[in-house]
């Protein structure tokens, strides 16, 4: 199908990275899986959408990605969207057998569908399946083009309202600074954080760019083969108890995501060395993404949706590499020790920041085949990616459906494994 065009006006260029994500051979998508506690009622959820979701101009509008057919300049080209074209409800026997491992192979095929390059590229599935955890489920697809995954699921979370309040935004928890006692203390204190910031930069950064031009991991066994495709891979999510996880990082004086990066080393390590007694053979490695935007409230999301308001968007993420423990230790609690003192060093670099520049660069200087290039390079090296979004403090709706859980991941990154969990 052409993509017609009768006026300029409202056009944008197209990011740098959203380029990236859909050059051909990298087209990247974010894949969302939301629980609902109730029944889902797809006019509703069509209604609500109208009325937020297309308000945003990446969702309302056609990229034009510049290669195949339409090649020159990239760029977004306003449209005018009928939300009922990208909300699918498919029909589902009611009395199926597994629902669970129904809605695991449907949001696998699904996934992995081409999409329609002539549309806004976003689509919700409604399905009338009651599992395990949910009444009804609906599953987003957004291309990454549209922005990276903090943006997509701030934006998804603006779309909600509190269970309580049904008028009301979301609110979230956010850290509490800690103040200095007094005016030599705070110096110091600052003095030693830029020293160890400066250390632990320059260290990591060369362990990263010696990685990245000289090694690849040694996972055979979890990792497809070369020219391997993703037709028989699955979107498997596994939910677990937040106040389990909140429970041993009050007691072990750590975050969140330390406790989570040592279940997933902890659970692989086990599982790898006693199915193939791997132990010392193994060099496994995880990329984690880290937001560089600075953080802003989902009012300003919901603001852009409802009164066009401007509100910074697109791909602003950086990553950092993070060898994996494969070690067998008789300690579970000694994975999660090991992922805080990993996480902490991580925290005091600026290898996020490094990783976003070098990216840039190499397209500034080299192009975007070179950036290709380099991407493949380092995702291709590495076996799983882990990220987070912290969720609301309190039950939320999404257009007056109770949610009880959203899982989100992303595929057609040239690697094995993702990981991504959103806190509720």
């Amino acid at each position: 199908m052409a993509i017609e065009r009768q006026e300029t006006e409202g056009e944008a260029p197209v990011s740098p990275f959203a380029r990236l994500f859909s050059l051909p051979g990298l087209d990247v998508f974010n894949v969302v899986t939301i629980g609902c506690k109730t029944e889902g009622n797809p006019s509703t959820i069509v209604e609500g959408l109208k009325n937020t979701l297309i308000n945003h101009p990446r969702f309302s509008s056609i990229l034009v990605t510049g290669h195949g057919e339409h090649k020159g300049k990239a760029k977004w080209i306003p449209t005018k969207v009928k939300v009922e074209e990208h909300v699918v409800v498919p029909d589902i026997d009611p009395n199926i057998e597994n629902p669970d491992e129904f809605l695991e192979d449907y949001t696998s095929r699904m996934a992995l569908s081409p999409m329609d390059m002539s549309k806004p590229l976003w689509e919700f599935h409604l399905l009338k399946l009651k599992t395990l955890h949910a009444e009804s489920v609906a599953v987003a697809r957004f291309h990454h083009s549209l922005g990276d995954g903090m943006s997509l699921m701030s934006l998804l979370l603006a779309c909600t309202r509190k269970t309580c309040d049904p008028e009301a935004l979301p609110t979230f928890v956010t850290p509490k600074k800690s103040k200095a006692k007094n005016v030599c203390f705070a110096v110091v204190a600052w003095l030693w954080f830029i020293v160890r910031i400066m250390f632990h930069t320059c260290v990591e950064v060369i362990k990263s760019m010696v990685f990245i031009c000289c090694a690849r991991d040694t996972s055979a066994h979890i990792m497809g083969k070369p020219g391997a495709t993703l037709r028989n891979n699955k979107f498997i999510h596994q939910i677990i108890s937040l106040d389990d996880v909140k429970m041993v990082k009050n007691a072990m004086n750590m975050t969140v995501n330390d406790v989570l990066f040592g279940m997933v080393q902890a659970g692989l390590s086990r599982y790898l060395n006693q199915r193939y007694d791997l132990e010392d053979k193994l060099r496994l490695h995880g990329v984690v993404f880290f937001n560089l935007r600075p953080n802003r409230n989902i009012e300003d999301l919901a603001n852009m949706m409802a009164k066009g308001s401007k509100c910074r968007w697109g791909n602003s993420i950086g990553y950092v590499l993070i060898p994996l423990e494969m070690k067998s230790y008789d300690d579970v609690f000694e994975y999660v020790r090991q992922s805080k003192s990993m996480m902490d060093r991580k925290k005091h670099s600026l290898e996020p920041l490094f990783s976003y520049g070098l990216l840039k660069l190499t397209l500034e200087v080299f192009g975007f085949k070179a950036l290709k290039t380099l991407v493949t390079k380092i995702f291709g090296s590495t076996t799983m990616i882990f990220s987070n979004v912290v969720g609301p403090a309190e039950e939320i709706s999404f257009f007056g459906h109770q949610i009880s859980y959203i899982a989100a991941s992303t595929f057609g990154i040239p690697q094995l494994g993702y990981s991504r969990s959103v806190l509720e």
